[in-house]
């Protein structure tokens, strides 16, 4: 197997790395990889920071194990390379009336990223995270394969656990049923935070999710748009084309001006009275995949993602978050608010009971400073931030808000005694230390 330099990056383009990368097509060619140069597995690098980067050193690129196995229509099993994307899962078993039971904002995550990050999705409040419904998985490890199931305690060590236990091959996954090819989707305005964190609470729709107007200050503070759906039976619209973003946005595009004009702009195109609205499948669940490399619209340099999840007890903190990246002038039209329920599937699986905001911001000189800021207000909170995310905790911050971390890493360190698998995540953060 072919070993090649590279330089790649993680999806907010800050971090970069250098090192070499293999890219096996069989799961033989990666068995006899893991046992001549045990390495960690990276997928299609969505990870916003440096959770996919390897630097100087080796690293397997997953992109060619990419294949549909099999699905049992009975049982709604499905099995899968972990290479396999989420959107081409949703193109290829949607139209037979099946989908992961969660799906995260991007369908080009792929299934091994989905275990090893245990992605949350839309409706994280009802159906949890994405590895609570991995039937099994196998492990490709240097003295041979391993299948893994939730019996296992390498299970919980797996899911969520940042690709420490070694490269998935293969996953089997517990599918839903759909009640047809659509979403119809429930869009509505929501004048501030309290009225949308009531709104939350009190829905019962199956798939939630709030757009923020992160500039807003004053009594419009949180205003935003809801969006509730339910998949559904009828003609399906079609899905719009995606367009590449031709180069890398100016610095000025996303000036505060620009930025705050934008969102006004966006909040205003739903009517007061909202509206109801039919989707393909792939439009509601990926919103930004079909902007291709919608990420050089932060410009050479970058950007960054604050996403944390905070206890429903700790709700004011998201206030005192948002007051305080309002008045920054730092934020972009890209902010989230999601309802979260209790699942998760492993012992450093970000998911937990509360209220999850996401923010990007330019990768500008005062951007660190106000993340950590809000790091800091998150753990304060008894919250969490996501490390599929991050690019700002730091390492005496993490046994706060991953309170498994230990039990985990002697579990990680008794199977990969020398750290082969160890990313530059895990090594910024010490996540392995005992």
């Amino acid at each position: 197997m072919t070993w090649k330099t590279v330089e790649y990056a993680g999806w907010g383009r800050f971090y970069r790395a250098k090192g070499e990368l293999a890219r096996p097509e069989r799961a033989s060619t990666l068995d006899q990889l893991v046992r001549e140069t045990p390495c960690p597995a990276i997928g299609r690098r969505r990870s916003y920071a440096d959770g996919c980067l390897n630097t100087e050193r080796r690293a397997i690129d997953t992109a060619r194990l990419d294949r549909i196995l099999s699905l049992d229509e009975e049982e709604g099993i499905l099995e899968v390379e972990a290479g396999c994307q989420l959107g081409e899962i949703v193109r290829h078993i949607g139209p037979k009336g099946w989908l992961p039971m969660v799906l995260p904002g991007t369908g080009f995550a792929t299934v091994g990223g989905a275990i090893g990050m245990d992605v949350h999705g839309k409706n994280h409040h009802h159906a949890g995270s994405f590895g609570q419904h991995v039937e099994a998985m196998t492990l490709h490890l240097p003295e041979g394969r391993r299948k893994v199931t939730p019996a296992d305690p390498l299970f919980k060590a797996t899911v969520g656990g940042m690709g420490q236990t070694g490269p998935i091959g293969t996953a089997r996954l517990r599918m839903q049923r759909t009640k047809g090819p659509v979403m119809m989707v429930t869009e509505r305005r929501v004048p501030d935070l309290d009225s949308y964190l009531e709104l939350f609470d009190n829905s019962e729709a199956t798939y939630t999710v709030g757009w923020i107007d992160a500039t807003a200050t004053g009594a419009s503070l949180g205003r935003g748009i809801l969006e509730e759906g339910e998949t559904g039976a009828g003609l399906v619209p079609p899905a719009k084309r995606g367009r590449r973003i031709p180069m890398d946005a100016p610095h000025f595009a996303l000036s505060g001006p620009i930025v705050r004009g934008f969102n006004a702009t966006y909040f205003r195109r739903i009517p007061e009275r909202g509206r109801t609205v039919v989707k393909p499948l792939e439009d509601f669940f990926f919103p930004l995949d079909k902007i291709h490399e919608w990420n050089r619209l932060y410009g050479k340099r970058g950007f960054h993602q604050f996403q944390c999840v905070v206890p429903l007890s700790a709700r004011e903190v998201l206030r005192d978050m948002l007051k305080a990246v309002g008045e920054s002038g730092l934020a972009s039209p890209l902010a989230v608010l999601k309802r979260m329920g209790p699942g998760r599937g492993g012992m450093m699986s970000f998911p937990t009971d509360g209220y999850t905001l996401a923010i990007d911001f330019p990768a500008r000189d005062e951007a660190p400073a106000m993340i950590r800021r809000l790091i800091a207000m998150a753990v304060e909170a008894g919250g969490r931030v996501y490390l599929a995310k991050d690019a700002f905790a730091q390492p005496e911050q993490v046994d706060a808000m991953y309170p498994e971390r230990e039990t985990w890493a002697e579990i990680c360190n008794s199977l990969d005694p020398d750290g082969a698998y160890a990313t530059d995540l895990v090594r910024r953060l010490n996540l392995r230390n005992l």
